[in-house]
């Protein structure tokens, strides 16, 4: 097939990429060339930004488009009216963040999704979900049956830049006293990266069409299990206290960034948080590696990197220390 790709250089656009290349498709790459734009010298590469113009896509055909950058409804109806002719086939990458209501589990495909004004642009946390809402529908009514939304959770893996997972295998790595948060049996849900791009490559192939929640694992995951199988690979000799939270937000610590993977289970509107359904996924093919594999990716991964950098997510040791220290001293 010949693939668009809006995008492609930086963590699920690089693995879309990968996974495309590996089944031998001709590839076009459409992005601003500033983030390794050498990268992928066998694909295609055309230099644009699509805030400004599309007229470098002008005049082509391809067998199918993922927009895997369209944060802003405008520019993604732009997008995909000036593809309607060009491509059969349009994937829009989208995000479980657009349902309105988390706070049930088991949250499908039909779930009412959040709503803002269409005018809307600023994209911030509260905007960031419903804007992309707003999206889908805009590739939807111009795509109609060709057209694919995929809503991933958190997604994870080797090249991630927001450190959102990464902090665990490593920190887990290091071994000694690892602050773990809320209670072992918490539910928790990603996706690896590869698995959901050779998913995608895989529906677009298919040319399938539709929504669907892109999470994993097959089997409800716990925290503990997590933290386990981060300790088991990488052979540390971690040991985990687990705190409560209500302690950890006296403590003022901040949930999902600071440290990842953890929603405050007693807000109400976070008991869906971790808890998508993914039964059309799996339907339509969605597989996932084990856990270990994910893990040693990423440990692989993050020992080439500089020790020097500034980690995007995580507890810093001297603020990990303190938590600790507060809860010993509370518990006697």
């Amino acid at each position: 097939m010949k693939i668009l790709i809006l995008g492609g250089t930086i963590f699920l656009g690089r693995a879309i990429v990968e996974a495309a290349l590996a089944k031998r498709h001709t590839l076009t790459l459409f992005n601003r060339g500033l983030s390794n734009p050498d990268r992928f010298p066998e694909a295609e590469k055309l230099i644009g930004d699509r805030k400004i113009s599309l007229e470098a896509l002008g005049g082509r055909n391809w067998d199918a488009v993922i927009d895997t950058c369209g944060y802003v409804p405008r520019l993604v109806r732009q997008s995909a009216e000036f593809l309607s002719e060009a491509v059969s086939h349009y994937t829009f990458i989208s995000t479980c963040s657009v349902y309105a209501d988390t706070s049930q589990s088991g949250i499908d495909e039909n779930t009412t999704v959040g709503k803002l004004a269409e005018n809307t642009e600023e994209v911030n946390g509260e905007t960031y979900g419903p804007l992309k809402a707003l999206c889908e529908q805009a590739v939807e009514k111009v795509f109609q049956d060709r057209a694919l939304v995929l809503r991933p959770g958190l997604i994870v893996g080797p090249f991630d830049p927001t450190d959102r997972f990464t902090y665990w295998p490593h920190r887990v790595a290091q071994g000694g006293e690892v602050l773990a948060p809320g209670r072992p049996g918490r539910a928790v849900q990603y996706i690896d990266v590869r698995d959901l791009a050779e998913w995608i490559i895989r529906m677009v192939e298919a040319r399938q069409a539709g929504v669907y929640n892109a999470l994993g694992p097959a089997s409800p995951m716990e925290m503990g299990d997590l933290l386990e199988s981060c300790k088991n690979v990488a052979g540390s000799d971690a040991r985990f206290t687990w705190i409560d939270e209500q302690f950890l937000k006296d403590q003022q610590a901040g949930e999902w960034i600071e440290i990842p993977l953890w929603i405050a289970e007693s807000d109400p509107a976070n008991r869906g948080f971790f808890a998508f359904s993914i039964e059309k996924a799996l339907a339509a093919g969605l597989i996932f590696r084990p856990l270990a594999d994910t893990i040693r990716a990423i440990l692989g991964w993050d020992a080439t990197r500089e020790e020097s950098r500034v980690w995007r997510a995580g507890l810093t040791h001297q603020r990990e220390e303190e938590i600790l220290r507060l809860w010993k001293g509370r518990t006697g």
